[in-house]
């Protein structure tokens, strides 16, 4: 029986701009002005994230799913949220 191929996924940097991923071998910034359900996100929250097939992310914490093309081109996908204050 194969075994379950995971990827390597990793937050390297948080500003108060947004946070930095590495997937593989691509760094891709999540700004918070595009998906601001992140700008209160704790360290742990943000970190806390899954690579469960190569075009999505999911945040357990969170329970926020993204897809990886949303962050490479947040123009083509646009978003409407709700944030508190």
């Amino acid at each position: 029986m194969p075994g379950i191929t995971t990827s390597a996924i990793e937050v390297t940097h948080v500003s108060k701009h947004g946070f930095w991923l590495l997937l593989d071998s691509e760094e891709l910034l999540v700004p918070f002005a595009e998906f601001p359900w992140f700008k209160r996100a704790t360290i742990e929250q943000l970190t806390d994230v899954e690579w469960p097939s190569r075009g999505h992310l999911y945040w357990p914490q969170l329970d926020i799913d993204l897809s990886v093309e949303s962050i490479r081109h947040p123009e083509a996908f646009p978003l409407v949220a709700k944030t508190r204050g």
